[in-house]
């Protein structure tokens, strides 16, 4: 039985502790999307453990795969490896000879091109990590791939071919003064040193080739997504959105498996309770500033990997069911439950209205959504508490309020719900049905 990992939200909706959770009964993890614009938190034995490239599963010593869906900075891959093995842990990962590399230009250039939409009002809050740029040269088919990395006088060619014109981008259409990181001699020994050690430590592998041997031996693969429905660049809120496809469809692209090693798994739509965001673009159910603030106060509501404030509304179910009908979960994890706990109102968005209609799901245009007005439903709040009373004596611990709130959402959806989320470590999770086994509440 494989599982397929999915955000539902904006990101931030605590992927990366559901992966560590249900990665207990896998095999392998992979990634197939994404960069290190990602930020995915891990709570173990109290530690935390914060990863913007490595798939979650290799806290626990499973087998991490980056597929060819992603675009990866090696300096921070390696750093990341190197902290993990400081902190005395031994991952074990593995990477896509497909998937494509961040040069440094990519991130000169991400930078530069968000900052020249700010005036216009259409900045996107990138993470300035390059990952935009990258994804452009790997459609426009100037990217470089890992498997390149092995053969220098292919790397070679690649760079004389790329670097040019990027320094005439940099240089003609963004006024940069461009320095080693438009330098193909600097390039080319900095990636081919990076190279040498991806092929040393033997970590280059043919993805699909791996992935379809472990399913054939039953294997189970569990498949991680990094951001969120709402900003995959053809589901989400174009053009705010990340560069590839968060959705369950870019594990098929991103990875190479057969697209029944995905459909006839689960697919998990990780819920956040209350709805977040790092970036610009519509949100509906926005709180105000000062509310907002009250809320990041009690949750850390911070970015991973920028530390930027993040937006905060209530729970916006038009948003939910779109990702649910994008995605086909086969049932969701909602998490930060206690994060509402003492809230004096707990509102949901049941509906949109827009132009005198009440619109159930979203609208397809950007400029639609930024015009709907949510229609709310309100619930009756529960008192906070120490939740930690809760752990141990399941589901039916929850405050009845509570209760209500978590089959509310799983009835709108028509999902079951696997587990609900009362904090970030790995026994703050309430587990009702494994995705790879039975159910345990």
């Amino acid at each position: 039985m494989n599982a397929t990992v999915v955000g539902s939200q904006l990101g931030d909706e605590g992927k990366g502790g559901v992966v560590d959770l249900f990665s207990e009964d896998a095999d392998v993890v992979v990634r197939y999307q994404g960069g290190n614009n990602a930020g995915h938190t891990v709570v173990r034995r109290g530690e935390e453990y914060k990863l913007r490239l490595i798939p979650s599963g290799v806290i626990r010593g499973k087998t991490g795969v980056l597929g060819n869906g992603c675009v990866l900075d090696l300096e921070t891959l390696f750093d990341e490896i190197e902290t993990l093995r400081a902190r005395g842990l031994d991952p074990d990962v593995r990477v896509s000879a497909r998937a494509h590399i961040v040069l440094p230009y990519h991130r000169v250039l991400d930078r530069a091109e968000e900052a020249s939409k700010t005036d216009g009002g259409l900045e996107v809050g990138t993470t300035g990590n390059g990952i935009g740029p990258a994804y452009e040269d790997k459609a426009g088919r100037r990217g470089i791939r890992v498997g390149e990395l092995l053969d220098d006088a292919v790397l070679r060619d690649r760079l004389e071919y790329s670097v040019p014109k990027k320094r005439r981008l940099a240089r003609d259409v963004f006024g940069i003064d461009t320095g080693v990181e438009f330098d193909v001699d600097h390039l080319f020994e900095t990636f081919r040193g990076f190279g040498d050690r991806l092929e040393s430590e033997e970590m280059v592998v043919d993805a699909s080739s791996l992935l379809a041997e472990m399913d054939r031996d039953g294997a189970n693969v569990l498949f991680e997504s990094a951001q969120g429905t709402h900003i995959d660049v053809d589901h989400g809120n174009y053009p705010f959105v990340t560069s590839s496809n968060p959705t369950a469809g870019g594990a098929i692209t991103g990875t190479g498996v057969d697209p029944s090693a995905v459909a006839d798994g689960r697919i998990i739509g990780v819920v956040k309770a209350y709805l977040s965001r790092v970036g610009s673009g519509p949100m509906p159910t926005e709180l105000s500033e000062d509310a907002a603030s009250a809320v990041r106060e009690r949750v850390g509501g911070f970015g991973t990997v920028t530390g930027r404030p993040r937006r905060i509304g209530w729970l916006d179910v038009p948003m939910l069911r779109h990702a649910a009908r994008v995605n086909g979960f086969t049932g969701i994890v909602l998490n930060h439950v206690d994060a509402l706990g003492g809230f004096e109102e707990l509102k949901v968005c049941e509906a949109y209205e827009l132009d005198g209609e009440t619109l159930t799901g979203i609208p397809s245009t950007t400029a639609e959504w930024a015009r709907c007005t949510p229609e709310y439903r309100t619930f009756e709040t529960w008192a906070d508490r120490d939740w930690s009373e809760i752990r141990n004596d399941g589901y039916d611990a929850l405050p009845d309020a509570a209760r209500t709130y978590v089959e509310y959402v799983s009835a709108e959806l028509g999902t079951p719900v696997y587990a609900v989320g009362i904090g970030p470590g790995r026994d703050e999770t309430i587990v009702r049905q494994h995705p790879f086994g039975s159910a345990e509440d």
